[in-house]
């Protein structure tokens, strides 16, 4: 498997489980790329929906994927803190420069003060009738629900207190670095 490089800008490609195209977003800065991680950076990005439509991201975001674990957490930089999407998906894999995994509709909204609240249980419910999630699909995601909680409850991962500081130091770092080439 090829590995994303640092500064490089890629997609991120979300399908459903159907196979389809479920969400793209244009642009993503790599700021770390291994075997197992991908974490990236984005601002201001175009994002296209499978119906076509398309809409800006509004702030700063820091990604954070994983080949082994079953979601992956977008940092969302705003005035009054960071709030994170947990999205429930397959784990990633990077192919043709972009970052492709399958949205598993369930999604943990984290805010500021850590608290949080589960989503889209409906949409999950309707789409595992609908496409056929496999029992084992089921039981991985929501182990993997419990597993992001306690990640959540534990500060670890994107959730440590200087996970965001790091990161978007690099990505202004390399922002820096890639207008100066221009």
């Amino acid at each position: 498997m090829t590995i994303p490089i640092e500064g490089e800008t890629i997609q991120i490609h979300s399908y459903k489980h159907n196979g389809r195209i479920h969400r793209v977003w244009q642009e993503t800065m790599v700021l770390k790329g291994t075997k197992n991680i991908f974490i990236g950076a984005n601002e201001r990005t175009l994002v296209t929906e499978s119906d076509g439509r398309t809409w800006l991201t509004r702030e700063p975001s820091i990604c954070y994927f994983h080949a082994e674990h079953w979601f992956n957490i977008i940092c969302m930089l705003r005035e009054d803190g960071v709030y994170y999407y947990c999205n429930m998906s397959s784990p990633y894999v990077f192919d043709n420069n972009a970052i492709k995994y399958i949205d598993y509709d369930l999604d943990i909204k984290v805010f500021p003060d850590m608290s949080y609240t589960l989503l889209d249980e409906d949409e999950y419910e309707q789409h595992k009738k609908e496409m056929g999630y496999p029992e084992v699909i089921d039981k991985i995601l929501k182990r993997n629900v419990t597993k992001l909680v306690g990640w959540i409850k534990q500060k670890r991962g994107p959730f440590a207190p200087d996970f965001i500081e790091v990161w978007t130091n690099r990505y202004l770092f390399n922002k820096e670095m890639h207008s100066n080439e221009k």
